[in-house]
């Protein structure tokens, strides 16, 4: 009987974070691929566009006109997923398998830059710092809605990723409920805490540090890894190395190394097939119910699709919807690829 090996054997990882188990194969990374394969899209994007939505001065979906903003832009979002408007409602008492309760919140969308055609990537780092501080703005001022129990910002890049405008933006949910995932995270941080009076993900970066096996790049205040238990193929996070709970908690140098280590991952990623690299991206950080939460560590997550080139994507089909998460390519592997990558983006080489 052979030992044991991680980077050869498949096995299980377990992510303390959600309490959930991923499977890895990474014997598998060099099977043959005659799957589907997404189209590049190579053209130049003007930096304005006459026909966008969201470009400065235009007129949106709705009939409205956007200002001609100079930095970051927030607005309503004129196709919300949640409304504002209280709905009266009476919770059926008796048990029943058809549980449903309205859900109050609301969703703005939140536009980088005026030019039509700038990315995270390429973008300078006082612009990155402007959308930083009004991620910001927009957790305080959407926290202190009473009903407000959770700030969701995040950004779906690229058309893989269901992004319906290449306009370069984000978005923010805040509504009621703590959504699943965050719920799952909350409840996980929580029982570290009460158990071990430490804060996980403060615990976990350090052993990471220690470890540096899958540390990408990292500065004075900010790690960006791949997790130990990463589901996407160059999945990585973003942790903070001081303890802070929320985004409104930088200090002014920590909103310049958070900008700096934004855009040094990012591009990274550009330059890992040199395209315009999809991902979806999330912060995760304290609720804003009223409560104090020394559990939590402001984090961030990157999870992108793409796995062999720019037109092979990861799909999670079969196995995953019925049996839990499964990577082949090890975290490890990831972790060297990205942290050898060039700082420098590809298109200013």
């Amino acid at each position: 009987m052979k030992n044991f090996d991680i980077n050869e054997d498949p096995h299980r990882r377990f992510n303390p974070l959600i309490n959930e188990w991923v499977l890895v194969s990474p014997h598998r990374a060099t099977r043959p691929w005659q799957g589907q394969n997404e189209k590049i899209h190579t053209d130049a994007l003007p930096e304005y566009d006459p026909a966008c939505y969201l470009c400065a001065g235009n007129v949106r979906a709705n009939g409205e006109v956007n200002p001609k903003y100079e930095s970051s832009f927030v607005f309503e979002n004129d196709f919300a997923a949640v409304k504002q408007e209280p709905i009266l409602f009476e919770e059926d008492a008796k048990p029943t398998f058809f549980k449903a309760q309205p859900e109050r919140g609301i969703a703005r969308v939140v536009c980088f830059s005026p030019r039509h055609d700038l990315t995270l990537p390429e973008m300078d780092l006082p612009g990155i710092e402007t959308i930083i501080k009004t991620w910001q703005k927009e957790y305080t001022d959407l926290g202190n809605v009473d009903y407000i129990n959770h700030v969701q910002i995040f950004e779906n890049k690229g058309s893989v990723m269901g992004c319906s405008n290449p306009h370069p933006h984000g978005q923010i949910w805040a509504q009621s409920s703590l959504p699943t995932q965050v719920e799952k995270t909350q409840n996980s941080l929580k029982a570290y805490f009460e158990k071990n009076n430490s804060n996980l993900l403060l615990d976990y970066l350090q052993e990471e540090l220690k470890l540096n096996e899958r540390i990408v790049i990292e500065n004075e205040h900010f790690a960006v890894l791949v997790p130990f238990w990463a589901i996407w193929p160059f999945e990585t996070m973003i942790i903070s190395k001081r303890h802070i709970t929320k985004i409104t908690e930088f200090t002014s140098e920590e909103i310049s190394a958070y900008a700096s280590i934004l855009k040094l991952l990012t591009i990274k990623y550009d330059n890992l097939f040199e395209t315009s690299f999809p991902y979806s991206s999330g912060i995760h950080q304290a609720p804003t119910d009223g409560e104090e939460h020394p559990e939590w560590q402001f984090h961030m997550h990157f999870y992108p699709p793409l796995l062999r080139s720019a037109s092979v994507k990861k799909f999670m089909v079969g196995y995953e919807m019925m049996g839990e998460a499964q990577r082949d390519i090890t975290p490890e592997k990831s972790a060297a690829v990205l942290k050898a990558l060039s700082e420098v983006h590809y298109k200013n080489k």
